[in-house]
């Protein structure tokens, strides 16, 4: 909501807002920030709304009908509308839309290919989920997850996990991969397939994600793989490094600035929108390389002087575990990992497959520690909870894995447990108090 809000803002709109964590006192530096750059604040209850002055009221997909904002427009009759109904308006009216998706690594490609336009003076509008790091000082509002440029291209996430990515036909529509997330594969399916469809220009294809691979390939697409050589982008000789990752692609030297085999897949699809752009590698390669992150993946907040290393990460689904996991066994070095279920719905939906991903790479002498879910508020089963969670886990064959009924409870068990060399990761998605736990804990 933030990046869509600003970018209106900065194209002539009258913005104001509500968020529940504003009301509650929540991350103030975040409110103070939109303040700052115009954006007016109201509480959640209905104040802020006018009949005489608000055009619309735009609400994400978590807000229910109970929520008094709501209840006020309809009272008043001020139009509703959804997030992805006006951003897709935005979307459509711009030169070249170029739309990324994928049940993971979307937000990491949007953020590789506003770098690459970026660097190459292009001046792409952006609008991403997550904090671009070497944009922080280049975007409006220096956050980095939006930038203001021209009607030229304009780069956007598309979300599936509510449907909306129906509403969006991009020029050139990106899909990384199809895993298990907020609904069915046939229904994940269904929509990533209309998606790439709908591509006016082209689209950009994962061949190495077997869910992927079984969908009909359009004849405008362009390809790329780590494990097979017939794409059009092939990635090999990958070096892993600590903090990035060396590869060829087609023969040529790539030195991505972020780690992990899931980032070379995340570059390939930066590199393939490049291909469809008429921009060689020769070009992009180096605009990519200035690629250094998203706030929250895999992001290395510091390290203590007793030679603790905490990790930020925003894993919360089997796919994003896995590879975040992964990438931190490359190297040594004891886990110590804080993972924050982020609903009951995912928690019954994925639960026995991010047991199984935590099972899967996580060693005897690692250590898990599952606090209670974390609630957003609104009506929702809770039939599933973090409890039932550690079970699948223990079952899933984790030694070392403990329920906690808060995150205050966290802290001391684990400063009693830490050794020099240890890597304590914070993970989780929604709750933006994550970062500031890690940051306290650091």
């Amino acid at each position: 909501m933030t990046p869509l809000a600003l970018i209106l803002l900065a194209q002539g709109y009258d913005v104001c807002g509500s968020d529940r964590s504003y009301d509650d006192g929540q991350t103030p530096d975040k409110f103070l920030m939109l303040q700052n750059m115009g954006v007016r604040l109201f509480p959640q209850d209905g104040c802020g709304l006018d009949a005489e002055t608000t055009g619309v009221l735009v609400v994400s997909s978590a807000i229910e009908e109970r929520i008094p904002d709501v209840k006020e427009a309809k009272r008043i009759n001020v139009s509703i509308a959804k997030r992805a109904e006006v951003l897709s308006e935005i979307f459509h009216l711009s030169d070249c839309s170029i739309g990324i998706s994928g049940t993971s690594g979307k937000t990491t490609v949007t953020g590789m290919v506003a770098t690459m336009l970026h660097a190459l003076d292009l001046h792409p509008t952006v609008m991403n989920g997550g904090r671009v790091t070497n944009l922080e000082d280049a975007g409006h509002a220096k956050i980095g997850s939006l930038l203001v440029g021209g009607n030229d291209y304009f780069v956007s996430e598309m979300d599936e996990s509510d449907g909306s990515i129906d509403l969006f036909t991009a020029d050139i529509a990106v899909l990384n991969n199809i895993e298990l997330d907020h609904t069915s594969l046939d229904q994940l399916k269904e929509y990533f397939q209309n998606f790439v469809d709908r591509a006016t220009r082209a689209c950009v294809l994962n061949l190495d994600n077997e869910n992927l691979r079984g969908l009909i390939r359009p004849d405008n697409a362009v390809t790329y793989s780590i494990l097979y050589d017939g794409g059009n982008l092939h990635a090999t000789d990958l070096v892993p490094r600590a903090n990035g990752i060396d590869f060829k692609v087609n023969g040529q030297d790539v030195s991505l600035n972020v780690p992990g085999e899931h980032n070379v897949s995340n570059a390939l699809a930066a590199l393939g929108v490049a291909k469809v752009l008429g921009i060689d590698l020769a070009q992009s390669i180096p605009a990519l390389e200035q690629f250094t992150g998203i706030k929250r993946r895999l992001e290395t907040l510091g390290c203590s002087d007793i030679g603790v290393t905490v990790i930020d990460d925003f894993g919360h689904n089997p796919d994003k575990i896995s590879a975040s996991l992964a990438t931190l066994k490359e190297f040594d070095g004891r886990l110590i990992v804080m993972f924050q279920p982020h609903g009951f719905a995912p928690l019954r939906m994925m639960g026995k497959k991010m047991a199984v991903a935590f099972g899967q790479y996580l060693d005897d002498e690692d250590i898990l520690c599952i606090p209670e879910v974390y609630y957003a508020g609104g009506t929702v089963d809770r039939s599933v909870t973090s409890k039932d969670f550690v079970e699948m886990i223990k079952s899933a064959g984790v030694e070392h894995v403990h329920w906690f009924d808060t995150r205050e409870e966290i802290e001391p068990f684990i400063k009693n447990v830490l050794k020099s060399g240890d890597r304590v990761i914070i993970m989780g998605a929604r709750d933006d108090t994550l970062t500031l736990f890690a940051k306290t804990f650091l």
